[in-house]
């Protein structure tokens, strides 16, 4: 009988989305992965990995890259579809 192994979700297609613009925000700020690496007093291999999808990024974290690269939050999320804020705004109240 085969596992019913639950996949990772660092293959879920949303976190995918926050690696590649974790990356893409390194990029636009014109910084190394040794630059970033520096300045968070980290190795090199952290936020390498972190951008591979091999070290998941927590809330924190997230939020660390995004006062460096001068992003808002949100700019590491897909943008919802008008339908799925609503419903968020109905369930909130």
């Amino acid at each position: 009988m085969a596992s019913a192994r639950r996949k990772s979700a660092v293959y879920d297609q949303e976190y995918r989305y926050v690696i590649r613009r974790v990356r893409e925000a390194r990029l636009e700020a014109g910084m190394t992965l040794k630059d970033v690496a520096t300045v968070l007093d980290r190795p090199i291999s952290y936020v390498s990995k972190c951008e591979l999808g091999e070290r998941r990024i927590d809330p924190v974290d997230l939020r660390k890259f995004a006062e460096l690269y001068n992003k808002p939050f949100e700019y590491f999320f897909p943008k919802r579809s008008r339908r799925a804020s609503k419903r968020s705004k109905d369930v909130a109240e």
